[in-house]
């Protein structure tokens, strides 16, 4: 992975601060640019056509670490496929959103989830499975169940969300910084000569379920 760690201050002394690339990955109209305009503004537009890729920025201030999140919010429509690796090329985290009210949607991001596949190496990117809509739960073709066992079957991260309702937006954002900083603990236990991290994360509360 290709992060980028800088220097960082806060009041308990220097902190580390990184820079991760998440791509927003489905089919159209399964709310991908709502979940990003929701979590980054926090509001909420119905209709957010995306013609090629929108841009959008966060920064969650941790106690053991700052993350900036670059979300990119690729358009969903046929046309635009054939060109999107070129937008999820480098990314650190890609977010499978469906529709939990459209079956279809599903297929679709099983198939966007062998793209990545094809791209990036095992455990070289976070990838988290998220079931949109969830406002529109009596409409539901998906079931939660469902959702998760693929999610476990394949070792993603699995939530439920509503960018309508708010439910558990930046929830899911979370678990893709709390993911990505386990890794980036991980990976300094490996490389300290006497395998010991000097950043504590605590318990991650990333794999938690939905509803």
């Amino acid at each position: 992975m290709a992060q980028k760690a800088i220097p960082g201050t806060s009041l308990e002394g220097i902190r580390p601060t990184y820079l991760y690339k998440v791509v927003l990955l489905g089919s159209t109209s399964v709310g991908k640019s709502s979940l990003a305009y929701r979590y980054v503004k926090n509001d909420f537009k119905e209709s957010l056509p995306t013609v090629g890729c929108s841009f959008f920025t966060q920064t969650l201030n941790l106690e053991v670490a700052t993350v900036k999140f670059e979300i990119w919010d690729t358009a969903g429509q046929e046309k635009y496929h054939s060109v999107c690796h070129l937008y999820y090329r480098g990314a650190h985290a890609a977010l499978l959103i469906y529709d939990i009210a459209n079956k279809e949607t599903l297929n679709r991001a099983k198939l966007w989830l062998r793209d990545l596949e094809k791209e990036f190496l095992p455990n070289e990117i976070v990838i988290a499975l998220v079931g949109n809509k969830t406002d529109l739960a009596a409409e539901r073709e998906v079931t939660t169940e469902e959702g998760e066992e693929f999610a476990r079957t394949k070792n993603l991260l699995f939530m439920e969300t509503s960018a309508k309702s708010n439910h558990q937006v930046k929830d899911i954002f979370m678990a893709i910084a709390q993911e990505l900083l386990q890794r980036e603990q991980e990976k300094a236990s490996a490389s300290s000569p006497h395998g010991m991290s000097t950043v504590s994360l605590g318990e991650s509360g990333a794999r938690t379920g939905c509803c």
